[in-house]
């Protein structure tokens, strides 16, 4: 039997460059199936699930969703498809169906990306960034400054609208799930992460001292993660 397509879908303040180090690794390890890693608009839930649905109705044969940080509320929205066979949550967000984003991080304390978090006006609406002079502790701390400096200038802002809209569909209410908990996440609390992640009956692999940007840091170990739940 062929191996399932792996989608990699990003998360807000970044692209699909931050899959790289996976990708590499999932060669590495002899991973023969096909692996994308499509841009996330980031422009808000519905409109992001929406564009990666496309991708997969573009994809023969079974798929795994993979989902960074945001990239794994859109994938939770745009995984309803029969040809999801799994969903693997990268320090992702998995929120219920009805759920806001905003709504989920409401019920654990603060961590230090909510006060580095920099407005930007549009003409599309209010967008954010991370302040640069802490984008390093804030989102890849457990990786060398000079690594993370141009991540820190490219960034990609998010929408506003992506944390305050309740998503519509909760995929891992009805596939399996894996998840990668970082356990130094500054960007999302790890006890939201172990939350969402015991409701939705993932299975976890918690990673001590991890950033957010688990996937730059820790590649393999997220590749492993991955290979499994393909293989499964």
């Amino acid at each position: 039997m062929a191996s399932p397509t792996i989608v990699l879908v990003h998360g807000a303040f970044g692209d699909a460059s931050a899959w790289h180090p996976v990708f590499d690794a999932l060669g590495r390890a002899g991973y023969d199936g096909e692996i994308r890693a499509p841009a996330n608009p980031l422009r808000g839930l519905a409109v992001d699930a929406r564009h990666i649905a496309s991708v997969v109705e573009e994809v023969d044969g079974p798929i795994v969703l993979v989902g960074h940080s945001y990239g794994g509320a859109v994938i939770t929205v745009a995984g309803g498809s029969e040809k999801v066979s799994g969903l693997v949550f990268v320090a992702g967000f998995a929120p219920q169906e009805g759920e806001s984003l905003g709504q989920l991080q409401a019920g654990f304390p603060a961590v230090p990306i909510a006060e580095n978090l920099r407005p930007m006006a549009t003409e599309d609406g209010p967008e954010v960034i991370i302040d640069r002079t802490a984008f390093h502790d804030v989102f890849a701390a457990d990786l060398a400054p000079e690594e993370t400096a141009f991540l820190a200038i490219a960034q990609r802002p998010v929408a506003v609208a992506a944390f305050e809209e309740p998503a519509s569909y909760a995929a891992w209410a009805q596939k399996p799930s894996w998840a990668v908990l970082p356990g130094a996440d500054h960007a999302i609390n790890p006890d939201l992460h172990r939350f969402s992640y015991e409701r939705a009956g993932s299975t976890v692999t918690e990673i001590d001292g991890a950033s957010h940007a688990v996937m730059l840091s820790q590649p393999e170990r997220v590749a492993a993660v991955i290979r499994q739940a393909a293989m499964t």
